[in-house]
């Protein structure tokens, strides 16, 4: 065992010395003069001590079938917490998320394949449509894919000059034909829906994004198509910010049969703003149970349950009373639709965590859900749906940044804070003027008919 004058020497020689000091004094002298600076507060002898072996121990396994994100959290850059504490390394760690403002987008090498979204049955974007292809293969020599159907429409034979481009154009079906690795660029022509559309094509990496605002509402599309060479141009060169807008990875996992060992094949589908479980055409309340990394967290009753992404938040949850959330914030946002209870609110989860909804074993019916507004289907006792963040978000190219982008689209499309200023105080100077005589008079008014006392 140490004592405590060898705690404060740093070698035999030193505490030998030591010991031949008779008196305190001349020993807290020697202490203080021999004694070296440090950062640490700890004493020599323990800093030299063996460090004691780690227990080995059986690893936990972590709850839940399917494996996810452990964290979408950049890494701390202070990675040492005082004179001990420090973060422990997680080498399960599969996405990192960057300083918003450091997002840009940089080509590696020039893009040559291009995707155009369009509207299908729209004839206000046939003219927008016609004139970006004609620009793209023509000025730019880039090769351009349509969808199958696009070129299905009718109206487009009433365009000349689209004849000689429409031979030119590669086509796809979606839900057939697999886009991976074979675009560089997406270009949506509509509403937020061409957004949501891109985003359901690619299941795994997308390609930056560059969205017009050709639809109605518009909040997820912040460019305009007035020139829309100069912006295609800039973003080609490599000058635009993006925001990664995270998506939602949702598996859905059927009651296999015991007897006939018939295993059905789990599907796996990614949204971008958010999977909806609701009660569907049943008269009864739903009751879903919540699980969170494993855990029961609580029973959903109700007409159902939001599970939404920061750039879903402004969509359905936002109706449903949920706060609305910035798209680089790395979260999950479960909001409760018309609960049976007053006190449930609307939470905000950890992004990466591995969410559960199931049936609970008293349900009175099943429970329908839809991703994203599509793949609607229903779910029985047995059935579980998992839900976690993508390692593959939606790059989204920004019309001038992240921050103005996302509150322009607030104040135009949901009309946030929209008010009347108030007056200045010199605008209410003759207000406030006839104001006072108005009680100059009530008051004499008053005084006059007070009782006099006899």
């Amino acid at each position: 065992m140490l004592s405590m004058d060898s705690l404060w020497c740093g070698s035999e020689s030193e505490l030998s010395t030591l010991r031949i000091c008779k008196s305190a004094v001349e020993r807290t002298e020697y202490r203080l003069c021999r004694r070296k600076t440090s950062k640490s507060l700890i004493p020599q002898g323990l800093l030299h001590a063996p460090e004691p072996q780690p227990i080995k121990s059986h690893r936990q396994r972590r709850s839940g079938t399917w494996p996810r994100t452990r964290s979408l959290n950049a890494p701390s850059p202070i990675q040492q917490f005082g004179p001990c504490g420090r973060i422990m390394k997680n080498s399960a760690m599969v996405m990192q998320i960057q300083d918003p403002a450091s997002q840009r987008l940089t080509w590696y090498k020039p893009p040559l394949t291009v995707l155009v979204i369009k509207k299908v049955h729209d004839a206000t974007i046939l003219t927008p449509f016609v004139q970006l292809v004609h620009w793209l293969v023509h000025d730019k020599s880039m090769v351009v894919f349509v969808e199958a159907a696009v070129l299905d429409d009718t109206l487009l034979a009433e365009y000349g000059d689209f004849t000689s481009v429409r031979e030119r154009l590669m086509t796809f079906r979606a839900g057939t034909d697999d886009l991976t690795d074979k675009i560089d660029f997406i270009i949506c022509l509509g509403g937020d829906g061409t957004l949501l559309h891109a985003s359901s094509l690619f299941q795994q990496s997308v390609p930056p994004v560059m969205a017009f605002h050709l639809g109605s509402l518009g909040f997820l599309t912040p460019f305009e198509f007035n020139n829309f060479q100069d912006q295609v141009l800039n973003v080609l060169e490599g000058h635009a910010a993006l925001t990664l807008r995270s998506r939602l990875q949702c598996v859905v996992l059927r009651k296999t049969n015991d007897l006939t060992k018939d295993k059905k094949k789990p599907t796996t589908i990614l949204v971008l703003n958010e999977v909806v479980v609701d009660r569907g055409p049943s008269p009864y309340l739903s009751n879903i149970d919540l699980f969170l990394d494993g855990k029961h967290i609580t029973s959903v009753q109700g007409d159902g349950l939001i599970v939404s992404t920061p750039t879903g938040s402004t969509a359905y949850a936002v109706a449903a009373g949920a706060s609305m959330i910035h798209p680089s914030v790395p979260a999950i946002m479960v909001t409760p639709i018309c609960p049976h209870s007053l006190s449930f609110r609307p939470i905000v989860v950890p992004a990466g965590v591995e969410l559960k909804i199931a049936l609970s074993p008293e349900a009175r019916n099943a429970m329908w859900v839809s991703f994203d507004g599509r793949n609607r289907q229903a779910l029985q006792h047995g059935d579980s749906l998992y839900v976690t963040t993508s390692v593959y978000p939606v790059p989204s190219i920004c019309a001038q940044d992240q921050i103005s982008d996302w509150f322009d689209s607030l104040a135009e499309c949901l009309h946030w804070n929209v008010r009347k200023k108030q007056k200045q105080i010199d605008e209410m100077s003759d207000m406030t003027h006839s104001s006072s005589d108005t009680l100059e008079e009530l008051d004499n008014n008053h005084h006059d008919e007070r009782p006099v006392d006899t």
